[in-house]
């Protein structure tokens, strides 16, 4: 299939992404009109939607929602809107990724790539999560190939939260809420400071690989890009 479906109502915009996908190896199709959108995916399979939120005659929250009501593609919101509530919201009606404009196109093109990545062990049935990490909620330890190394409490909770759901992106609030369901008075730095901690013991056990990214002004994802280079 390899067939992205752009949805932009800028010409010059759509005709680069589409340029630079299409170099990149990616069949494409340009849609202008939000109202467009569902009948014609109902009609023609692609591999992702790269979908403007501010697109004319429908909004694109709710194309989104409305997508993922029959099909689960993935889909990058694109906007230039940058206040965290949209990215935030758009995410719940089940986004995978955001990009903010004005961005540069070779960025766009690492995201569409990382995110069908993330799509292809799931796909092809592989068990991904226990080829790079095993976690013993026992004892706090998380092992790696021959390499172990132990947790905190609050840590391990972090971890197995964005673990379970690798790609997804989690903001602080919805971390505080898994990590300290008692609804304890704890601020975003808190969260922070324990992802700097976990993040700097997981370089000790897989050097090679940033597992936990920062998704500027949205909060973390667990990435399993690691496994993905050891197929």
């Amino acid at each position: 299939m390899n067939r992205i479906l752009i949805v932009e109502d800028e010409p010059k915009l759509a005709k680069l992404e589409a340029d630079y996908l299409q170099h990149a190896g990616f069949r494409t199709h340009c849609l202008d009109q939000g109202s467009e959108v569902i009948p014609w995916l109902k009609e023609n399979p692609v591999e992702l939607v790269l979908l403007d939120l501010m697109i004319p005659g429908r909004d694109g929250l709710e194309i989104c929602r409305d997508i993922r009501s029959f099909s689960q593609i993935p889909i990058i919101m694109v906007t230039a809107r940058a206040e965290e509530i949209d990215r935030l919201l758009g995410l719940e009606m089940g986004a995978d990724d955001y990009i903010c404009k004005p961005f540069s196109p070779r960025e766009m093109v690492a995201r569409v790539k990382a995110v069908l990545r993330r799509q292809q062990p799931a796909a092809m049935g592989i068990d991904t999560a226990d080829q790079i990490l095993r976690l013993d909620p026992q004892s706090f330890r998380v092992q790696y190939n021959q390499r172990e190394i132990e947790l905190t409490a609050v840590e391990f909770q972090l971890l197995h939260v964005l673990y379970q759901q690798p790609g997804r992106i989690f903001s602080r609030e919805q971390l505080m809420d898994r990590i300290y369901p008692d609804q304890r008075i704890v601020s975003d730095r808190t969260i922070d400071s324990h992802i700097k901690k976990l993040r700097k013991k997981l370089t000790e056990l897989i050097p090679e690989e940033e597992v936990i990214h920062s998704v500027y002004g949205a909060g973390y994802r667990y990435d399993l890009q690691a496994v993905e280079r050891d197929q």
